[in-house]
């Protein structure tokens, strides 16, 4: 195993991206406070998009890609760990009970996205 920082340092060195960002795995605890609770959530994500802490959220399937599980995903920016933390712990579907998490750093380092913007329009497409 290497340490975080020395793995960071190195990819740095090599040329790749290094982007320190904060997954958060959220699981459902109580599936029936889910729908109550979900404006909530959703509010308090949409803050957090403006305030430019969130990264990208949403549901995830079940193995088979075929039914949603109440489970999310979530990519933070934050300047630490207990930040990161503190925004997950902060979130109304964590604070209430509703769905636990697990959280980890995540160091991107390839990849591509493609932005395609209408001037005009002023919409966005992500792919």
């Amino acid at each position: 195993m290497v340490a975080w920082t020395e793995y960071r340092d190195i990819a740095r060195k090599r040329g790749a991206l290094a982007l320190e960002l904060y997954v958060v795995e959220s699981t459902p605890n109580d599936p029936e406070k889910l729908s109550g609770i979900l404006p909530d959530h959703l509010a308090y994500q949409r803050e957090l998009e403006a305030s430019g802490r969130l990264v990208m959220a949403g549901p995830l399937s079940d193995e088979a890609g075929e039914e949603m599980t109440g489970a999310g995903l979530i990519v933070y920016r934050a300047s630490s760990l207990d930040e990161a933390r503190a925004i997950a712990k902060a979130d109304p579907m964590h604070k209430s009970g509703a769905r636990s998490f697990r959280l980890r750093r995540w160091l991107v380092n390839e990849g591509r996205l493609h932005i395609d913007v209408g001037l005009s329009t002023g919409l966005a497409t992500l792919s």
